[in-house]
C-alpha cells in the first residue's frame, strides 16, 4: 500500500471519518484566516475611526485581488496535484510548485504595476472622495507592496491543505493571525501609524505563510517532492493549474466588480456611514462563512483524489457528506447573528447607533448564509473533477447577467435597500441552479462508474 497516510486515507476510510478528519483543523484554519479581515476592522475603527474605516471599506475588495490570484495558483495547483496523487504520477507532482513559482512572480509583477499605475482612477471608481481617499490610498498602497506574499502564502497553504494534512495548513495560519494581531496592536496602539499599521500587519502575516511553507519543504515534511526551491516553465502544467484555478480566480474578479458597483451606489444613494455599515456587514458575511470555506478545502483532496483513482460514488457520496457537515457549522453562528443582530454589529463599530432599517438590511444580507454550504462546495467540486467551466459560467453569469445590471438598477427605484434585497433574490436563484446542475453531474459520475 502507498506510504501517504493522508492518500490512503482519503481512498480507503469511511467517509464520515475522514470528513470529520479533514474538516476540523480546514474549518479552524478558515476561521483563522477570517479573523485577519476582523481584527483589522476592529483596530481601524477603534485606533482610527468611522472615516478610515469607509476608506479601507473602499479598498477592500481591491485588495481581494492578489488573493483572487493566490487562490488561482491554490486550487489550480491544489486541484491537480490531488488528482495526480490519485493517479500516482509522481513525475508531474516534482513539477507543481515550481511551476506555481513561476506564476506567482508573473501575477506578482502584473499586480503590482497595475495597482500603482491606475490607484486613483480605481479608487474613485470604487466610491471614494476627499475624505476617504487619504485612508484608502494609503491602505491600499501598503497593500501592493505585499501582494507577492499574498499571493504566495495564500496559494502555498492550498497546496500543503491539497495533499489532505489540514492541521499543518491551520498551524501555519494560526501563527501568521498571531503575527498579525501583535503587528496591529504595534503598529497601531502603540506607534500609531494608523491604516498603514493595518495593512502591513496583514503583509507580515501573509510573509509568515510563505517563510513556514518553505520550512516544511525543506524538512521534506511534504509527501510529494515539492522543488519549492526551483522555477519551472512548463506549459502543460501551468495550463492545468491556470484552468484549473480560473473559476476562483473569477469569483474574486466578479467580487471586486460587485463591490465597485456597490460602493458607488452607496456613495450616490447612501453617506459614509451607509459605508462604513456595509464594510462591516460584508466582513461578517465573511466570517461566517469560513466554516463553509473550510469545508471546501477539507472537500477538495477528498473529491480529487477519489477522482483521480476512479471511485466516483466516494466523489459523490463526499459531497453530500461535506455540505451537510457544513450546514451544521454554519446554522449556530448564523442563527445568533439573525437573534441579535445590534450586539453582533456594534462589537465592530460600539459607538454607532443602528437603526431598524439597519437591522434588516442586515438580516436580509446574511439570511441566505446556509445556501454557501450548496453554492460554495458546488464552485469546488467542479474544478475537483477536472470539470472546470461549469464554475466558470456561474461565476461569471451570477455578476455579468445579474448583479451588475440590478445593482446600478434596485439602488435608483429602491435607495440602498436594493443593494441588500437585490443581493438576497440573486443567491436564492443560484442556489437552486446549483443543485439541478449537481443532480445531473452526480448522474454522469454513476453512469461512468457502473461502465
Amino acid at each position: 500500500m502507498d506510504n501517504n497516510k493522508e492518500k490512503n486515507m482519503i481512498l480507503h476510510d469511511n467517509l464520515w471519518k475522514v470528513c470529520i478528519q479533514l474538516s476540523i483543523p480546514a474549518v479552524i484554519a478558515m476561521i483563522l484566516y477570517g479573523l485577519n479581515g476582523v481584527f483589522d476592522a476592529i483596530f481601524v475603527g477603534r485606533y482610527v475611526g468611522e472615516t478610515a474605516f469607509a476608506g479601507v471599506s473602499i479598498v477592500y475588495p481591491l485588495t481581494q485581488i492578489p488573493l483572487g490570484l493566490g487562490s488561482l495558483v491554490g486550487v489550480g495547483a491544489g486541484s491537480y496535484l490531488s488528482i495526480l496523487i490519485g493517479e500516482n504520477n509522481k513525475e508531474l507532482q516534482k513539477k507543481l510548485v515550481g511551476n506555481s513559482n513561476t506564476i506567482i512572480v508573473i501575477f506578482t509583477v502584473i499586480t503590482m504595476m497595475l495597482g500603482f499605475l491606475f490607484m486613483k482612477p480605481l479608487l474613485y471608481m470604487m466610491g471614494a472622495n476627499s475624505e476617504t481617499y487619504g485612508y484608502a490610498s494609503e491602505y491600499f498602497r501598503v497593500s501592493l507592496l505585499g501582494s507577492i506574499v499574498w499571493i504566495a502564502g495564500l496559494g502555498y497553504n492550498m497546496i500543503v491543505r491539497a495533499e489532505g494534512k489540514m492541521k499543518m495548513a491551520a498551524m501555519i495560519m494560526g501563527v501568521g493571525l498571531v503575527v498579525n494581531i501583535i503587528a496591529n496592536y504595534i503598529l497601531m496602539g502603540v506607534f500609531h501609524f494608523g491604516v498603514a499599521g493595518a495593512a502591513w500587519g496583514t503583509n507580515l502575516g501573509m510573509f509568515i505563510y510563505v517563510i513556514l511553507f518553505f520550512l516544511y519543504c525543506k524538512k521534506g515534511r511534504a509527501s510529494f517532492e515539492t522543488n519549492a526551491f526551483r522555477f519551472f516553465y512548463d506549459k502543460e502544467v501551468i495550463k492545468e493549474i491556470i484552468s484549473l484555478g480560473m473559476p476562483s480566480f473569477i469569483m474574486s474578479v466578479m467580487m471586486v466588480i460587485q463591490g465597485v458597483i456597490i460602493m458607488n451606489a452607496l456613495s450616490t444613494y447612501g453617506s459614509d456611514a451607509d459605508i462604513a455599515f456595509y464594510g462591516i456587514a460584508f466582513r461578517l458575511f465573511n466570517l461566517y462563512a469560513t466554516p463553509v470555506y473550510g469545508l471546501m478545502r477539507a472537500l477538495q483532496p477528498v473529491v480529487g483524489v477519489n477522482y483521480g483513482a476512479k471511485q466516483y460514488d466516494r466523489v459523490i457520496k463526499s459531497y453530500v457528506i461535506f455540505s451537510f457537515v457544513a450546514l451544521l457549522l454554519v446554522f449556530p453562528v448564523w442563527g445568533v447573528s439573525m437573534l441579535f443582530p445590534n450586539q453582533v454589529l456594534q462589537s465592530m463599530l460600539p459607538s454607532s447607533v443602528f437603526a431598524a432599517k439597519d437591522i434588516l438590511y442586515f438580516r436580509m444580507f446574511i439570511s441566505l448564509t446556509p445556501a454557501l454550504c450548496i453554492i460554495l462546495t458546488g464552485m469546488t467540486f467542479w474544478p475537483a473533477i477536472k470539470q472546470a467551466k461549469p464554475a466558470m459560467l456561474i461565476g461569471i453569469g451570477r455578476q455579468v447577467l445579474l448583479y451588475i445590471p440590478l445593482m446600478i438598477l434596485l439602488p435608483k427605484f429602491f435607495g440602498i435597500g436594493g443593494i441588500y434585497f437585490g443581493s438576497f433574490g440573486i443567491d436564492f436563484g443560484l442556489t437552486i441552479l446549483i443543485i439541478i446542475m449537481l443532480k445531473k453531474e452526480f448522474a454522469r459520475l454513476r453512469k461512468e462508474e457502473y461502465q
